[in-house]
């Protein structure tokens, strides 16, 4: 955009789908209508998913919140375009932009995101928020996204319809020392796609009566709703609710779906798949067809399960699951379930990825008491995923959520950095020592607890005025702490809780901290932070 922007890599977009209408049958669309009777032909054979690609997408933003680390700077066009959206979305009566623009509490920032593949509406996604360079904008931590329109990456400053929406508090990292920069961070989850994207069926050949076919076989297999004919070469697909969580299976199954249907045809694919998923070394392809074919492949999957071979045992409870079989069901508990085994953690991922038809909350709970981080995260997820109510779960100063799992097993600390800004603690109620001393970041918050005292005195320096000291008391409760030092303050006359206003990063910071001096006898676990190829240079 103008002469301050340029464009570094290309935008994958949804590949364009060209229709053919009116065609008439041509000797290549007879062939097919001849073929498809035979024994190997699938929806694949006749037509390839088209879905959209992961999709760079960015836009302008106002942080505010910075308490004297923002700037005024910022780029005639940019300001424009900002007053317009600020008075789209405020009203012109209510703000007054270019004082809000000019505030040294607020920086202009670029805004940017990956919308993923196949994605829905509402689906929430990471945005990186980056000062643009040359401006005197120090620290974007602590700040708050105010709103963005997103882009494709490549029509910024274009009018396009906007693809997805940002908004939330900005997380900076304080940690790690790769990709530690004050003037960059994240809104965790902040991203919202505005629009479903559509995954269609395209036809090699297009042919209404082969659209019809392939339709009408998907209906039959997959629910009546999920395929719909839009043109002779089109077919619109809706990923079931059953496969929400693994929507690339999903589009595998259907081009493995055989399009016509005889005891005697499907007897010989069983027959042919379970050879296959014995003999081959590569066993998805054999396994996706067995679950294409359904229940009749059941009863020869069964005798599998009883195979000394751990491979073909995990592959035949992992099809016989994902029929719903309690045979499979059991048998792939079973291996999550062993510490030993090599399919262990395909095994779990295999019962995370199925969103309804199974009940598997009860092996994600006991998998909290694992030894393995790795086995505990994923249980945790899961559950919080599927609302289990064996989380507690608080969203604290409208940034982050706070949960509790009782029954989580030995005492551990989750901090989430990706997707959604979460504090887990698991074997909760987990306390804090006493005759402790921990100080965080510039020494602005301390957290003190004497030697036999029951409550921690918490103190922390106004950010713009040093000589401000706000303290406040806790019980040892590391959620009660938690809650002190991340609450909003609230006047005398308010009601709630008071608290500090220590933004995410910092609290996270300090809970590093308290772990590795010894004030909190708990493991902890940070999580990775969301991974970005540059889009536009500022």
């Amino acid at each position: 955009m103008k002469n301050h922007l340029k464009q570094t890599i290309h935008c994958l977009i949804l590949p364009a789908l060209l229709f053919a209408f009116g065609c008439s049958q041509t000797n290549t669309s007879k062939k097919q209508a001849a073929d498809v009777n035979a024994v190997n032909a699938t929806v694949g054979m006749y037509a390839e998913i088209f879905a959209s690609e992961s999709i760079p997408v960015s836009g302008y933003g106002l942080v505010g919140g910075l308490n004297g680390t923002g700037s005024s700077e910022c780029p005639t066009d940019i300001r424009t375009y900002l007053q317009k959206y600020i008075k789209q979305h405020v009203g012109s009566s209510k703000v007054n932009v270019d004082k809000l623009i000019d505030s040294p509490d607020t920086a202009v920032v670029l805004v940017e995101g990956m919308i993923p593949p196949a994605a829905s509406r509402n689906q929430r996604f990471d945005v990186r928020v980056s000062a643009f360079q040359g401006t005197q904008t120090t620290s974007l931590e602590g700040g708050w996204l105010y709103g963005a329109d997103l882009f494709e990456a490549h029509q910024l400053g274009r009018s396009m319809k906007p693809l997805a929406a940002a908004e939330g508090p900005v997380f900076t990292n304080t940690i790690d020392t790769i990709d530690q920069d004050p003037k960059r961070g994240y809104v965790l989850g902040g991203g919202s796609i505005l629009e479903d994207y559509k995954v269609n069926l395209s036809l090699h050949q297009p042919d209404y009566r082969m659209a019809s076919q392939i339709r009408n076989r998907i209906n039959e297999r997959y629910g009546s709703e999920t395929a719909e004919a839009q043109a002779p070469g089109t077919i619109e697909l809706r990923i079931p609710a059953r496969y929400t969580f693994n929507k690339t299976r999903f589009l595998r199954l259907v081009t493995a779906t055989y399009l016509v249907e005889t005891p005697q045809l499907t007897e010989k694919r069983v027959m042919t798949n379970i050879e296959n998923l014995i003999s081959s070394k590569e066993k998805n392809s054999s396994e996706i067809a067995l679950e294409a074919i359904g229940n009749p492949a059941l009863p020869k999957l069964s005798a599998l399960l009883n195979s000394s071979d751990p491979e073909i045992r995990f592959h035949a409870a992992r099809c016989m699951f994902n029929l719903g079989d309690q045979k499979g069901k059991t048998a792939l508990w079973s291996i999550a379930s062993d510490k030993g085994s090599s399919f262990r953690m395909n095994a779990i991922g295999a019962i995370t990825n199925i969103s309804s038809g199974q009940d598997v909350n009860p092996l994600l709970r006991s998998l909290l008491q694992d030894d393995q981080m790795a086995v505990r995260l994923i249980a945790y997820e899961n559950l919080v995923l599927r609302k289990d109510n064996i989380v507690n779960s608080r969203f604290v100063a409208n940034s982050f959520y706070l949960d509790q799992i009782t029954q989580g097993g030995k005492p551990a600390i989750l901090i989430l950095r990706r997707d959604r800004a979460r504090v887990a603690l698991l074997g909760a109620p987990i306390y804090c020592r006493d005759n402790i001393y921990v100080e965080g970041q510039d020494g602005a918050i301390t957290i003190n607890v004497a030697a036999g005292e029951k409550y921690a005195t918490i103190i922390r320096k106004h950010p713009k005025h040093p000589e401000t000291i706000i303290q406040l008391k806790s019980s040892l409760n590391l959620a009660d702490i938690i809650e002190t030092l991340s609450s909003q303050p609230v006047a005398p006359t308010e009601q709630g809780s008071p608290g500090l206003g220590v933004p995410y990063s910092l609290l996270v910071g300090l809970l590093n901290k308290m772990v590795d001096s010894g004030a909190v006898a708990a493991e902890i676990y940070l999580g990775p932070m969301p991974k970005f190829t540059p889009i536009i240079k500022k």
